[in-house]
């Protein structure tokens, strides 16, 4: 008996999407052939994307463009564009999926947006400090944290009043963020050192607790999906460092040449994808033996990097 489309289409791989911000496009690439099968065009500077709740689309933001790209995530299909939607270098939907957020990087503010299903609607414009870079929003929904990479701060914003509730100062350049199991304690990485800090987020004040050498450019974290363990790229080091979220040490490194950025984890947890955002690659890594398995070529300063059939985050 002969499969269904439904069925053919369920068990044939998702592709791996790598945004090519100076490109305006997004390579698509077939993971059991790892060839790039298309380009599609989105908008200018594209550099982060997220799964709708629905998870029928992934949302490419075009930074340059003032746009969202919506794109079927098993075929790589432009479903539509919402415009007017300004700046959106960075993006995350609360856990409870009613906020869209964003982070003007260019621009020097926090957008937070209510979700109805279809279409952001914007409900404050918060003007933070210098090049708001990525955003975190904790379990329940209550709070959105931004890094400031220019001004050198951790910043906290109520998602209910749309408010500041605290600002802190960070190391130089903090970048990506990632929030412990609890809520209690954020941990910054500081693309402008050799670090990540870690930020006890519990009271009514922010404390820094303490800091942790990972290599230089510390840059962008990816759980791994264990419940234990979250990658760092080390954006001039080449390297990504394994992180034991409970201990608090680097407990493996692994060398991914030109310029590693943002990075997926396979859904078996084996494979690791990286942007080499310097060298027009994407990296494949076996996280087991920590070997290199390839390299496929995409386009400009590739940078989110994403599929479908991803592990845990």
């Amino acid at each position: 008996m002969g499969l269904s489309g439904l069925d053919v289409r369920a068990q044939t791989p998702a592709p791996v999407f790598v945004l090519n911000s100076l490109d305006s496009n997004v390579s698509v690439i077939d993971p059991a052939t790892w060839t790039e099968t298309r380009r599609v065009t989105t908008g200018k500077e594209p550099h982060h994307l997220y799964l709708t709740p629905d998870e029928k689309s992934v949302i490419v933001a075009n930074a340059l463009s003032d746009s969202l790209t919506f794109i079927d995530p098993r075929t790589g299909e432009v479903q539509r564009t919402v415009r007017d939607i300004v700046d959106p270098y960075h993006l995350r939907f609360s856990p409870d999926m009613k906020w869209f957020v964003t982070a003007a990087n260019r621009l020097n503010h926090v957008d937070i947006y209510r979700w109805d299903g279809q279409t952001p609607v914007l409900q404050k414009r918060i003007s933070t400090a210098k090049t708001p870079s990525h955003l975190w929003i904790d379990s329940r929904s209550t709070t959105v944290y931004s890094t400031m990479q220019d001004s050198d701060e951790l910043v906290a914003i109520d998602l209910a009043s749309q408010a500041i509730k605290w600002r802190i100062k960070t190391g130089p350049m903090p970048a990506d963020l990632y929030g412990l199991p609890g809520d209690k304690q954020i941990l910054v990485a500081l693309t402008g050192s050799d670090s990540v800090e870690l930020f006890d987020v519990s009271g009514k004040e922010p404390v820094r607790v303490r800091s942790l050498k990972t290599g230089d450019g510390a840059h962008a974290f990816r759980a791994l999906g264990d419940g234990r363990h979250v990658l760092l790229s080390n954006r001039v080091a080449n390297t990504v460092s394994k992180i034991d979220m409970q201990a608090l040490k680097v407990v493996q490194e692994y060398k991914v040449p030109g310029g590693p950025d943002c990075m997926d984890v396979s859904r078996d947890g084996k494979t690791l994808y990286v942007t080499s955002r310097w060298a027009r690659r994407l990296s494949v890594v076996d996280l087991n033996s920590g070997r290199m398995l390839r390299q496929v070529k995409v386009g400009k300063s590739p940078h989110g990097v994403w599929t479908l059939d991803h592990a845990p985050r």
